[in-house]
């Protein structure tokens, strides 16, 4: 009777080795404790310093109030929500089917050669300093516009709108580029087997089943946008202005685009800036400000964030 051979041992496992590993493990937990720290505390710093502008300043009136004036301690954030609202709309725009459109020629169209050179040419346009986007859009992209609509003033939220959509292209087509190439060959082959296009293949199988990944990309720019700062600091202005609220049957209040848009305005994020960049002290309630309209923005951010992975969840495909 013949013994088995015994299998092989495949694993090391000596004290250094075990010792080595323990270390890489709690090395990685660290990374991971103090990412998550971080995050908590930054909640937390926003919490207590919002806790304390409440207290002084009516909450009511910081969310339906249409002034905002830090010099004569009047904070309405209403103006700068709608500025906000619009300037993210418009850059995703412009973003989104561009970034989209691009992902799409990368994954199915381009060669290998021409992948190699466009993409990492697209991760360079992300790594332009934003001052630089705001610059070009007060230079270059204002006087363009002011020849499409006359009267425009110098500093408006369209042209940083547009900046802002053009900087966020490469985060929507880098992502969206890696969820369909990650689609399985198998599923464009047997599309080509039944008679489809490329176009057909593009469109009908490969954007379906990288849409949690596409999804993904287009909350990430959007929560990218309305983060956005020095484009709006430099193109848009410093002036924070509310647009006439009309009404729509007599019902439904709404407001034009154009008075927002072709209009000197501030988002949420360029107002601390310009707030900050004031005579401010510590303790008063303009600082504490800072830090309400710092928890509007986290809790946006984080709702949309929330809602990235819920659709990438909902959507994912399993190979």
């Amino acid at each position: 009777m013949s013994a088995e051979p015994d299998a092989p041992d495949l694993t090391r496992d000596s004290a250094l080795s075990d010792l080595r590993e323990r270390g890489y493990a709690g090395f990685f937990v660290g990374c991971a404790v103090l990412t998550l720290a971080t995050t908590l505390s930054i909640a937390a710093m926003l919490l207590l310093r919002s806790a304390e502008f409440f207290s002084e300043y009516d909450a009511g009136s910081f969310l339906t109030g249409t002034t905002f004036r830090a010099s004569n301690e009047v904070f309405g954030i209403l103006p700068l929500a709608l500025a906000t609202l619009f300037v993210t709309i418009t850059a995703a725009i412009v973003a989104l089917p561009i970034g989209t459109l691009t992902a799409i020629y990368l994954s199915e169209y381009a060669s290998g050669r021409v992948r190699a050179i466009l993409k990492p040419l697209l991760e360079i346009l992300a790594g332009v300093p934003t001052i630089v986007y705001g610059i070009f859009a007060l230079v270059y992209v204002t006087p363009v516009l002011q020849l499409l609509f006359p009267g425009l003033p110098t500093f408006n939220l369209l042209s940083a709108s547009l900046m802002i959509g053009i900087m966020t292209i490469p985060m929507v087509s880098s992502i969206s580029e890696d969820a369909m190439s990650a689609v399985p060959d198998d599923l464009r082959q047997a599309g080509y087997g039944l008679g489809a296009t490329k176009f057909e293949v593009s469109t009908g199988v490969v954007v379906p089943a990288s849409v949690s990944g596409i999804a993904s990309s287009y909350i990430l720019a959007v929560s990218r946008a309305i983060g956005e700062t020095m484009i709006i600091a430099v193109a848009a202005g410093t002036q924070a202005n509310m647009p006439t609220v009309r009404e729509a049957g007599g019902v439904i209040p709404y407001v034009h685009p154009g008075e927002v848009l072709l209009e000197p305005g501030m988002t949420i994020t360029s107002a601390m800036v310009h707030t900050r960049g004031g005579e401010l002290t510590g303790g008063s309630i303009a600082y504490d400000a800072l830090f309400a309209l710092g928890l509007t923005l986290f809790v946006g951010t984080l709702v949309l964030n929330v809602a990235s992975d819920v659709v990438a969840e909902r959507y994912r495909e399993e190979y």
